[in-house]
């Protein structure tokens, strides 16, 4: 008869309770399959409101070009915070702490870097990595760690943050029909109302 090594004990569990405890989860995989099919995700800059932009997942990197004729992002630090989203529900999904990194033309990731970002770029024009190597700035986020959020560990707070400032509000004028229609429209007068 031969004796068998007792099997561990399942991490976190007390050997005299039969409450079953479940398995850790995948960060990393979850963040690769959140990234690779959503399109956008959002990048917080310690002190600083959550900027929204496209990206590309390539090679274990989050990808992201702006500049001119491209998106807006602000100057990003060495580490930043990386949003994502549900694809199905739209939802804060995955908060990760990441480091950034800039490529330039001469650096050796610079024709992964623009190859994936080419091929996600909507309407991408043939000379579009040449102005990218001219005007435009493409860096590179390398998520690290444990997940600052993530299912089951979700800030109690909404996440919700006002409107930013932009020539594109409307803070005087507003549109005749910004109160909804009107109560009586020509043509619907009662017969006895003339």
């Amino acid at each position: 008869m031969t004796e068998s090594a007792p099997e561990p004990a399942v991490q976190g569990s007390d050997e005299g309770t039969d409450e079953a405890v479940a398995p850790p989860l995948n960060v990393t995989a979850l963040f690769a399959e959140a990234a690779s099919k959503s399109g956008l995700m959002w990048v917080q800059p310690p002190g600083d409101r959550a900027w929204p932009f496209w990206h590309a997942w390539a090679d274990d990197t989050v990808y992201v070009v702006s500049g001119p004729g491209e998106q807006s992002l602000p100057w990003l630090p060495d580490e930043v915070q990386l949003i994502l989203r549900s694809k199905d529900t739209g939802g804060r999904l995955l908060t990760v702490q990441a480091t950034v990194h800039g490529i330039g033309p001469d650096d050796e990731g610079w024709g992964a870097a623009t190859d994936a970002l080419r091929a996600g770029r909507l309407n991408a024009p043939d000379d579009v990595v040449d102005r990218w190597a001219r005007e435009c700035t493409v860096r590179g986020l390398h998520p690290f760690g444990a997940p600052v959020e993530g299912p089951g560990h979700y800030s109690t707070t909404s996440g919700a943050a006002p409107v930013p400032p932009s020539e594109a509000t409307t803070a005087t004028w507003r549109p005749w029909h910004w109160r909804g229609r009107p109560r009586r429209r020509r043509g619907n007068r009662l017969p006895d109302e003339r």
